[in-house]
């Protein structure tokens, strides 16, 4: 039996220092969440915002690897300071922690961070926070979706129908509380192969369909690119070490369209 989840019951509190609140949420691992999250922050930068990037990922924080940011946040006054790193402002469990550290917490312990991360952070003038939630449908996407206020939510997920189950259950469980769904984004869509033909290794169109079924606004695909990856295990994510190539294209593009939903 499915939860009663009410969305009006709640008093939501927006995260002082900024406008907007964008979660990127998948409700599955390893369609690329966390790389999506970085380089849209990037791209959001690029076309003139304020941007914060808020790791909300608790039990598998990418961001300190991602960013290549291996220091610890100072705190003033009881809050503690985002690092800035390519002129976003960036905030993580894994700055607290030893990389290797594994996170044994029970859900109070979840919420509790997650709340010092959105009301004891010293966020500055930011237009956006982007929000890079971890796998599931749990106690971090309730807490985001019935405490704090989101102003919506980026879906992604990878074609193939075992992806997609769970991106489903994500879709349900933000509409029940209320949540808008700004669009979805099909990852890894396809890649290029050197005979130049498509390849779509993890089926085709299955996100798209999903956005229609909803009545979503599909927000478009990100193929397969070799340097996405690379780039991102140097610590320096696509938009910000090769702006002119092709992805870094397609995540301006996403980042245009999501203001426009905004507006």
């Amino acid at each position: 039996m499915e939860p009663t989840l009410k969305p009006k019951k709640f008093v939501k509190n927006p995260i002082k220092g900024t406008k907007f609140t964008i979660a990127v949420s998948s409700a599955k691992g390893g369609v690329g969440k966390s790389t999506f999250a970085t380089n849209l922050a990037l791209a959001m930068r690029n076309i003139g915002f304020k941007v914060g990037l808020l790791d909300a990922d608790i039990y598998g924080p990418s961001l300190p690897k991602l960013f290549s940011i291996n220091q610890k946040p100072e705190s003033d006054e009881g809050k503690l300071i985002p690092i800035n790193k390519y002129d976003i402002q960036c905030m993580s469990i894994g700055f607290l922690t030893d990389e290797q550290t594994p996170m044994i917490w029970r859900g109070p312990m979840v919420t509790s961070a997650i709340k010092t991360f959105t009301q004891k952070v010293d966020w500055k003038n930011l237009d956006f926070i982007i929000v890079d939630m971890p796998p599931g449908t749990g106690d971090t996407q309730l807490t985001f979706a019935q405490e704090i206020k989101l102003d919506g939510v980026i879906i992604i997920s990878t074609p193939q129908e075992i992806a997609l189950q769970d991106v489903k259950r994500g879709i349900k469980m933000f509409d029940k509380l209320g949540v808008k769904i700004i669009g979805l984004i099909d990852n890894m869509s396809h890649f290029i192969g050197d005979d130049k033909k498509k390849y779509a290794i993890f089926g085709e169109g299955g996100v798209k369909r999903t956005a229609k079924e909803f009545d979503k606004i599909f927000l478009g695909e990100i193929p397969i690119f070799q340097k996405v990856g690379s780039e991102g295990d140097k610590g320096k994510p696509i938009v910000e070490s090769l702006p002119e190539h092709e992805a870094s294209k397609i995540y301006v593009e996403i980042a245009k369209k999501i203001q426009s939903s905004l507006d």
